[in-house]
């Protein structure tokens, strides 16, 4: 019997571990995560397109693993997705779908890995919770983004009920710094009973 990872995905606590843990995860992460039935990616693509009609424009798919993302968004019929994530063992995997145009290793020191203004459309998929990206993450991507960019991104139960994370979104929010455009609550991983909230936000 292989090796069980997502259960403890959740409890990691600094960047280093949660890259060692991504790491050792990759080779097995699809068929894992399959058999709890991810249904985040391809909710976060449909939400994107709703507000999206040009379909050529690039998205960065920030976070993107394995390329579950970037191929729910190839699906959804957006023509030119590039990948950045931590984890080299994650990339593996992620370069052999062919969803990506260019995929990008970034270091999780990095402060700023995504260039300002060269992406107005982001996704991030799964990415802003415990035991994934810290709260800063958010404020980094939000501004990263040019005026009009959006952030599409989802933040699962555990994130849903730490207040760092939904802080950071209100303090965008409240101060008008960005709009909602979009929120919805559904499946995530029905396999382990968990949901998350996907939202699409626009820079003001």
């Amino acid at each position: 019997m292989s090796e069980k990872f997502l259960d403890k995905a959740y409890g990691l606590e600094t960047p280093e571990a949660t890259l060692e843990h991504y790491d050792q995860w990759a080779a097995s992460y699809d068929a894992e995560i399959a058999e709890n039935g991810y249904a985040t990616p391809g909710r976060i693509a449909e939400a994107l397109a709703k507000f999206q009609t040009d379909l050529s424009e690039p998205v960065l798919d920030f976070g993107c693993g394995t390329g579950l993302s970037g191929l729910a968004l190839r699906r959804q019929g957006f023509e030119i997705v590039d990948g950045m994530e931590p984890s080299g063992e994650m990339l593996v995997q992620a370069r052999s779908k062919g969803a990506y145009r260019e995929i990008t290793q970034i270091d999780v020191a990095d402060p700023r890995p995504i260039r300002q203004g060269s992406y107005r459309l982001v996704t991030g998929c799964g990415v802003l919770g415990t035991g994934a990206a810290p709260p800063p993450v958010f404020d980094m991507i939000m501004h990263a983004l040019p005026r009009g960019g959006l952030f599409t991104f989802s933040y699962n139960d555990h994130a849903l009920a730490d207040r760092a994370y939904t802080g950071k979104l209100n303090e965008w929010l409240d101060c008008s710094a960005a709009r909602l455009l979009f929120r919805e609550h559904g499946e995530h991983l029905p396999g382990m009973n968990l949901k998350s909230t996907v939202y699409v936000i626009e820079k003001a």
